[in-house]
């Protein structure tokens, strides 16, 4: 049995710049307790931080730990890549407490909704495949209505 603690800053690890707006950082959970059905993350957005446009081949949990966050999805328009239009149809406030399940290939963003404030949440991906590599295509967009290329 392995015990790991997702607060403070020790083992902290400091996360793809390209794929955020602002300051983050993340404890990778999953290597902690050894976990081979999952990748488990504590990821911490500075104020105002979130990820950029993005989606995962597999299921994605989020348990939202510290401030105030949101998890933004979107549809896409088009059969490009990249270079495609894009809207936002749901935004979802996300709370201390707060559980949400983003289903594999949803385009999505989230993080920190307060430039004042820090937000933290639990990332759990799951594995479409046992002992499969779970993967995540990353985007340049202006969060509204327009898609640029592939990061």
């Amino acid at each position: 049995m392995n015990k790991s603690n997702i607060k403070g800053s020790n083992d902290k690890r400091d996360v793809n710049s390209e794929w955020f707006t602002g300051k983050t950082w993340m404890k990778v959970l999953s290597e902690k307790i050894k976990s081979k059905d999952q990748d488990i993350y504590h990821v911490h957005f500075e104020k105002g931080s979130r990820t950029k446009l993005h989606y995962h081949d597999g299921n994605q949990v989020l348990i939202a730990v510290k401030g105030k966050g949101s998890l933004e999805i979107f549809r896409k328009y088009g059969t490009k890549k990249s270079d495609f239009k894009i809207k936002k149809t749901e935004r979802i406030s996300l709370n201390e407490g707060d559980i949400v399940h983003i289903p594999a290939k949803t385009l999505h963003t989230h993080g920190s909704i307060n430039k004042n404030k820090e937000f933290s949440h639990i990332a759990i991906n799951i594995l479409p495949k046992k002992n499969s590599i779970y993967k995540t295509v990353w985007y340049e967009s202006d969060f509204k209505n327009n898609v640029t290329n592939i990061i």
